[in-house]
């Protein structure tokens, strides 16, 4: 299958989309799809419905909705666009991404067996092994990219497989159809974060993927002023399921947040192919610098992912990390940037830049992070969309060289 029509593109055709519109190109879904205007007043825009319960025609007889945690009007419209953009069933939207992840891993039960990708966002590792291990779930963390590796990792109890598609902050790249066929014969679930990579480069749930999930705070809203988490899910058996678990455990996304998710999202395709040039062309500035000794970014050639990434997506993403040589370099680096802040999360229009081992990853233990080299040299960035020269001059008067 190709790229196109892996994204809805012109291979698509003209088969009915939402709203009985015809199946369009991905710009224009990160615009239209999963909703349109409203029916009743032809608002444009989303309504945003700031109501906690809903008024019933007879006990149990109502029109679609009854209890705001149950399901809201502008909640339910954001699912249903995340859904339409993965190319899944159902969306679920979560009151942060970690909200998500602790209602996929609430499917599994004490005695389970889950296997982790080895360098995940440290709050992902926190999660799993302070809480989840705690109540009984058994963790193997593995290199996904190395799917030999990845396979004898399984175990007769292993159940869900939770990886990401570009890592965080290594940028190893796995082939999923590979993932997800191994995943299959072993009769798991396989979960991926999407979360680098967006459904406007790459779609998971068409490679082999049972859910995918998003820290929506980042790139999906865009603009660094919401926390959500989202799920997408291509059966709907398993969509039910997880519907009655975000009704039970309530980790719902609120509606305001909602809007301003539905809002950032419509300008996904402008920011995410901005995020991914400026992501290049910094790339390409830090690999000729001497005091460089490790560039990791997935567009640059002899990146080891870089073929298969070409293959299963249609872009490299805005992400990228370094190595400044020196701890010491490292920090002065990203305490003297006046364009890029210091700061941790990602995906935002304005560029961030970090240092992975006392920041987002620091909850991973000190040993662990020296095996998988997030060593405290290991600089983070998130290209937002500026100027790209601006940028590597102010990386380039930071690092004093």
């Amino acid at each position: 299958m190709s790229s196109e029509e892996r994204r809805g593109g012109p291979a698509a055709g003209n088969a009915e989309g939402a709203h009985g519109r015809p199946a369009v190109r991905p710009r224009t879904m990160m615009v239209h799809a999963g909703h349109g205007p409203d029916p009743h007043t032809g608002a444009v825009n989303v309504p945003i419905y700031l109501s906690s319960t809903f008024a019933q025609e007879r006990p149990g007889v109502h029109k679609g909705y009854e209890y705001a945690r149950t399901g809201n009007p502008t909640r339910e419209a954001l699912e249903r666009h995340i859904a339409a953009l993965e190319g899944g069933v159902r969306g679920f939207a979560f009151a942060s991404g970690l909200a998500a992840e602790t209602t996929l891993l609430s499917l599994l039960k004490a005695g389970d067996h889950v296997i982790v990708g080895d360098d995940v966002y440290g709050g992902t590792y926190r999660l799993v092994e302070q809480v989840f291990t705690r109540l009984g779930l058994a963790a193997t963390y593995a290199d996904t990219s190395d799917i030999d590796a990845f396979a004898a990792a399984f175990r007769p109890e292993t159940r869900m497989v939770i990886m990401e598609s570009l890592t965080n902050p290594l940028m190893k790249v796995s082939d999923l159809e590979r993932v997800a066929e191994v995943t299959r014969a072993h009769g798991a679930w396989l979960v991926v974060d999407n979360t680098f990579l967006t459904p406007y480069f790459q779609r998971p749930l068409e490679l082999g993927a049972d859910m995918v999930v998003h820290s929506a705070t980042k790139y999906l809203g865009g603009h660094s002023d919401v926390v959500a988490g989202l799920v997408v899910v291509k059966d709907e058996e398993l969509g039910q399921r997880i519907h009655y678990l975000q009704n039970a455990m309530g980790a719902i996304l609120g509606v305001q947040d909602s809007y301003l998710l539905l809002r950032g999202m419509k300008t996904l395709a402008l920011r995410m192919e901005a995020h991914a040039e400026n992501a290049r062309r910094i790339a390409q500035w830090l690999a000729g610098q001497p005091w460089v000794t490790r560039v990791l970014y997935p567009g640059l050639p002899g990146h080891p992912g870089r073929e298969i990434l070409a293959r299963q997506a249609t872009g490299f993403g805005g992400m990228l990390s370094f190595d400044a040589g020196t701890p010491e370099r490292a920090e002065r680096i990203v305490s003297r940037t006046r364009l890029f802040a210091l700061a941790e999360s990602l995906g935002g229009v304005e560029s961030l830049i970090s240092i992975p081992a006392r920041m987002t990853h620091a909850s991973i233990p000190p040993e662990r992070r020296a095996r998988l080299g997030i060593t405290d040299s290991l600089v983070r960035i998130s290209a937002g969309i500026e100027d790209a020269e601006d940028l590597i001059e102010d990386l380039a008067r930071a690092a004093g060289e």
